[in-house]
C-alpha cells in the first residue's frame, strides 16, 4: 500500500522515506492538503498530513470520494480536522499524541531570550558593522517570575528551564503537575499569573475553551514590561488585541512561533507576494516582536519521533489495532 504524505518539508522527507518499509511505501509531496489539492489523493487508502492541512468537511468529503479511508496526521494538535464529519464518513483519523517536549520548550525559551536581549536587532546591526549598544539592554531573568499557562509535558519542560534560571514559578492548568510543584511552582488563577509574571508562556491545546485565552482583557492584566511567548497554537491569542497593546508601547518583547491565521502562509515562501493579512503585516513591524514560522517542534529528535509514531499509526490501522493516537476509530 502506498501512503501519500502531504506538506512534507525538505528536511523531513528522508526521515519519512526511510521510516516506511514494505509492504507500506510512501510518496512525499511538498504541497499542502487543501480543497484544491485533495483530488491528488484519489486512489490512496491512507494519507498523511501536516499540522496546517485543511481537513474540514469539504476536504474530507473529497478524500472519501477518492477512496481515502485513513488519515495519519503528523502532529499533536488536531483542531484543523472535523472529527464529526470524518466519523460520519467512516474514516479513521490518528495523530501523534506526544513527542519530544524539549523541542518546543527549548524553542519557547529561545524566543524569550531573543526578545529580552534584542538578539535579532543586534545581529542585524553587526551585519552592517554597527556595533553600538544603544537600545539593546535586556534584563536578568534570575529572581523574576515565569508564568506557565499549561503544565503538561511541554509546560513541565519549560518550567524546568525556568527553575534553572532561578526564577519564581507560577502555573495555571485544569490539573496540577506534581513534578512542577516539586520545583516550587505555585498554582494560581490566570489573572494573578498574568499580573505577576515577567515571562508568560503558553502551553495549552487549542479548543473552544481556550480560543483567545489571551484576549484584550488578559493582555491588559499583564505587566507593561512583560515578555509573552506562544509556541503552542496561534488561536490562543487575540492577535488584533495584541497589536493594539503593542501600539501603546506595552511589553518588553513578544515571541510568536504560531499565528491564528497562519494556514496558507506558514511553511510557504511568500517573499515575492503582497501579504494581504494586515494584522500580520503590522505585527512583524514592531521592533520588540519576533515571529517564526511554527518551527518549535522542528528538531531531528522530535520529527524522528513524529515520523515513527505516524508509521505505527498506519501499521496499526492495517492490522485493525487501536492505540491512544486514534481520534476516530476504524469501523
Amino acid at each position: 500500500m502506498e501512503i501519500l504524505a502531504f506538506g512534507v518539508q525538505a528536511d523531513e522527507k528522508p526521515l519519512i522515506e526511510q521510516a516506511f518499509v514494505a509492504p507500506h511505501e510512501v510518496r512525499c509531496l511538498d504541497v499542502f492538503l487543501t480543497e484544491d489539492t485533495a483530488p491528488i489523493a484519489a486512489g490512496h487508502e491512507v494519507i498523511s498530513t501536516s499540522v496546517n492541512a485543511d481537513l474540514g468537511g469539504p476536504v474530507l468529503e473529497a478524500l472519501a470520494a477518492g477512496g481515502t479511508r485513513m488519515i495519519a496526521q503528523r502532529s499533536t494538535g488536531f483542531n484543523n480536522i472535523d472529527l464529526d464529519v470524518a466519523e460520519r464518513l467512516g474514516m479513521t483519523v490518528a495523530r501523534v499524541s506526544s513527542y519530544s517536549p524539549y523541542s518546543v520548550a527549548e524553542f519557547a525559551w529561545t524566543l524569550a531570550l531573543a526578545v529580552n536581549r534584542r538578539v535579532v536587532r543586534a545581529s542585524t546591526r553587526t551585519r552592517d558593522f554597527d556595533f553600538r549598544l544603544d537600545g539593546l539592554m535586556g534584563r536578568d531573568l534570575h529572581g523574576r517570575t515565569a508564568g506557565v499557562l499549561g503544565t503538561g509535558k511541554i509546560g513541565e519542560a519549560f518550567t524546568r528551564i525556568a527553575h534553572g534560571f532561578g526564577m519564581r514559578l507560577l502555573g495555571w492548568d485544569v490539573a496540577e503537575n506534581p513534578a512542577c510543584m516539586e520545583l516550587g511552582m505555585r498554582y494560581v488563577t490566570k489573572e494573578r499569573l498574568l499580573a505577576e509574571s515577567d515571562v508568560v508562556s503558553l502551553h495549552v491545546p487549542l479548543m473552544a475553551e481556550t480560543w483567545h485565552l489571551i484576549d484584550a482583557a488578559a493582555l491588559r492584566t499583564m505587566k507593561a514590561d512583560a515578555i509573552l511567548v506562544n509556541s503552542s497554537r496561534g488561536g490562543l491569542i487575540d492577535t488584533a488585541a495584541l497589536v493594539a497593546e503593542l501600539r501603546e508601547g506595552r511589553f518588553t518583547g513578544v515571541g510568536l512561533d504560531v499565528y491564528e491565521a497562519e494556514a496558507g502562509l506558514f511553511f510557504l515562501d511568500k517573499s515575492l507576494e503582497a501579504i494581504s493579512d494586515d494584522t500580520l503585516a503590522r505585527l512583524v513591524t514592531f521592533p520588540n516582536v519576533l515571529v517564526t514560522s511554527h518551527q518549535a517542534y522542528y528538531t531531528a529528535d522530535a520529527v524522528g519521533e513524529i515520523v515513527d509514531a505516524t508509521v505505527r499509526n498506519v501499521v496499526d490501522y492495517s492490522a485493525g489495532r487501536r492505540s491512544e493516537n486514534v481520534l476516530v476509530p476504524r469501523n
